[in-house]
Parts: C-alpha cells; structure tokens; sequence
C-alpha cells in the first residue's frame, strides 16, 4: 500500500503599509526560508495554504485597508481557500485584543516585536546568523535599512510608540555588515529608514552617532547611493551635514518630517520647535549642502489649524520651496494626546486645505523642474513601464519622489545600472530624459 505523503506547506507574506513594514516582511521570508520553509512575498500563484499580514496601523484609512485585507483573508480561510491566516504588525500590536473577538477566523495575532512568537507557529528557531543577511522583495539593485526601531518622541497625532515601542538602535557594526552583505547581492542604494534616525546611537552609545554611521557604511564597497529618510528637525544633528558635503555616496537628500508651517499648531503637535527655528535649520542645512533636495511632509487640519495657521502653512511652503513634499490629512487616533483635543475641522476642510497646499507645491515642482531642463544627471533605472525606462537622480527616493523617463523604444537601459541622463522635458513630478552616456561609476 502507498504511503499517503502529507502536503508542504506553502507560505505567503502580505505587506501593508510603509518601507519599515516591508523590512520586517523581509526579515520574516529570511527567516522562514532559513528554517527550510517555502515562504514567498504577495505571490499570485494560488499554491498558498497559510498567510502572513503585516498590517499598518497608523493612520484610519491605512488601518481599514489592513482590515479589509484580514477579512478577505478570513473569508478565504472559510470557504477552505487557506488553512491557516496569521496577522502580526502595527494594527495587531494596538488592536489585538479587539481583533481577536471582531475576526476570530485569525489563528494568531502577533505585535511588532514578536517575530520569535511567529516562527513558532511553524516549528522554526530564530536564526540569528541570518540578521543582515534579509531577502529583498523588490528589485536587489536598492534596499531599504531600518536602523533603529521605535521612538521616544512625544507628537501629540502619532501612535508610531504605542505600535513600535521606544527607541532601539542597531549596532553600527551590525548595518556595515548588512550593507556589505548588500553590496555583494549587488544592492547599489541604501535607503536608511527608522521612526527617527535623527534619534540614532542615543540609547546604545549615550550620543546621537548617526554622522559616524553615515561614514561607517560610506565606506562600504560597492554602495554608490546612501539615503536618508525620517530625520526629527528637533536637535537635529549638524555634523551629519559635514559628512553629506564630503562624501560623494551620501545623497544630496534628506527626508525631515517638519509636520506644519504654524508656531502655534507646532506647539500643539508637541513638536518642541517653532517656524522660525525650522526656516533656520532648512538656511543652514542648504548653506552647508549646497544643491541639496529637501522632502518634507505636512499635516493639515490637526486641532488647533484655523484658517489662519493654515494661512501661515501656506506661506511657509512658498518661501521654503521645499523641493519634495507630501501632504496628509490630520487622523484623530484614539490613545494619542491629540485625541483629548476636539477634532474640529471638517473631513472637507481638511481635504480643501490639502488640495490647495499641494496646488502651490505643484507650481513649486514645476518651476525647480525646468531648471533641469539640459541638464546631465546620473540616473539609477528602477524599472520598465509603460514604454518607457523608469530611474531616478541623487536627488529622488524611490516611489515617493519625480522619476526620470526614457523612452524605451529608441534606447536600452539594464535595470540596475547607472546611466548618465540629459534631461529634455519636464513636468511638476516627472523628468523626460535621454542617455548620453554610461552612468559614472
């Protein structure tokens, strides 16, 4: 009689919500795959039979995206689709006791921190040889790198504490091996993310040391972009300024949530700066990196906005001329300070004040576009899409900023490679180029 041969099961990884999510969605397919479990990431083949979401909870339309994901998924699991459905991430770690009564489909929920919980479930070890050594699940030619995990940061609209806890740094000798490990899997571009990076080496060094990480992992072969993203304006680090003047893989760039443009709204935010200590910073950080591309974001509509702070936003994008900038709506998120203040501006409200603020970074866009226009940049390619060669300049990250389009029916780009592109035509957020040669290495 044949023996009857029990089926393998097959794992796949759903990601929600922002880069650090999908770093720690890596992290799990690296150590899944590691315990010799075949795991995959948003696989379409339908050969799954138990699933992982990494849920966002950080903002109501996020959080109900992350819901509706759970129930499609619990769905599956009844009408025998899936065996088993597994949540972890920020909406598990706030919400977990709500969730289990709401969607009892859920085998498990898990909270940010609890990875070795998880790997459990499969019979699976922790492998702490694998730290560094993540599966990219996306094209290998950047990847992202979380630094640090949590924050100590009082903002009166964030729950990033409550779901990610306080403030953890990595080892500095930890990151250079993960970007060495990187960098011989051919990763070109190190984007370097955390809750606050600006906050980097306090609690493992008893200082800020993320210019002496900066140099660190410049000095790693093969690296020719380093990123950075999600740097607090409060007690910013200047000499992070020093080390992105002199060192030719550190990207013109920085990412520095600033949040508003009113004094009076930054104090209620519990942001522990004023405009006028903001316009000074944004002076002195292009006076030291001259040509440098600024993102910011901003919040509209956080209680205590009338139309007169808003009125001061306004004039403080259009004398900033912030090169990159997005723009949210306030989300009134239960257990944060700003949840004991009255949410009074209308949904429409807000909406219209976000329109208009990105009506004027529109024409801010534009205008800093057109200078561009004959101009030669190094472009790293991402990707081919819809006719055309997809990349990037030093001065853009990856889906949040302008892209760089070459037309793919008169040239060839290998995606991956750098490309020296003379730009053409330009629009509020995108680049028309064309190669003039190969990328400077």
């Amino acid at each position: 009689m044949k023996a009857r041969t029990l089926k393998k099961d097959k794992v796949n990884i759903i990601t929600m919500g922002c880069s650090k999510n999908l770093v720690d969605s890596e992290v799990l397919l690296s150590q899944l795959r590691g315990n010799g479990i075949d795991a995959r990431h948003e696989s379409n083949a339908g050969d799954t039979n138990i699933v992982i979401i990494n849920t966002c909870g950080f903002i109501d339309n996020a959080k109900q995206e992350s819901i509706n994901t759970i129930l499609e998924y619990a769905r599956a699991k009844e009408q025998g689709l899936v065996d088993k459905v597994y949540v972890t991430g920020c909406l598990s770690q706030r919400y977990k006791d709500d969730l289990e009564v709401e969607i009892p489909q859920v085998d498990a929920f898990f909270g940010t921190r609890d990875l070795p919980a998880l790997l459990k479930k499969f019979k699976a070890d922790y492998k702490h040889e694998l730290v560094g050594e993540r599966l990219l699940t996306h094209a290998s030619h950047y990847a992202y790198m979380k630094i640090s995990e949590g924050c100590d940061r009082p903002c009166s609209f964030c729950a990033i504490p409550l779901m990610r806890g306080g403030h953890v740094s990595r080892p500095i000798e930890e990151l250079v091996k993960e970007a060495e490990h990187k960098a011989a899997n051919g990763t070109r571009e190190l984007l370097l993310i955390a809750q606050d990076s600006t906050y980097y080496g306090l609690d493992l060094y008893k200082k800020r040391r993320l210019a002496d990480l900066l140099r660190a992992l410049s000095d790693v072969e093969g690296i020719d972009w380093i990123r950075l993203h999600y740097a607090y304006p409060t007690g910013f680090p200047l000499d992070v300024l020093d080390v992105m003047a002199e060192r030719e893989n550190i990207c013109k760039y920085l990412d520095i949530p600033l949040q508003h443009g009113s004094s009076a709204v930054l104090k209620a935010m519990r942001r522990g700066t004023t405009r006028e200590k903001q316009e000074a910073l944004i002076g002195e950080i292009r006076e030291r990196v001259p040509g440098i591309a600024i993102r910011t974001t901003l919040i509209v509509g956080h209680p205590g906005e009338g139309e007169r702070e808003f009125e001061e936003m306004m004039d403080f994008v259009q004398r900033m001329r912030f090169e990159r900038l997005g723009v949210f709506t306030y989300s009134h998120e239960e257990n944060t300070h700003a949840h004991s203040l009255p949410d009074e501006v209308p949904a429409e409200v807000k909406q219209e004040r976000a329109n208009r603020l990105m009506e004027v970074q529109e024409q801010i866009s534009f205008e800093l576009n057109q200078e561009k226009i004959g101009k030669t940049f190094k472009v790293l390619i991402d990707k081919k899409e819809g006719g055309y060669f997809v990349g990037r300049t030093a001065y853009d990250s990856v889906e949040v900023d302008n892209e760089v389009l070459i037309d793919a029916s008169s040239q060839y780009c290998r995606i991956g490679d750098f490309v020296q592109a003379r730009i053409t035509d330009a629009t509020e957020f995108d680049l028309y180029g064309e190669v003039v040669g190969p990328g400077t290495e």
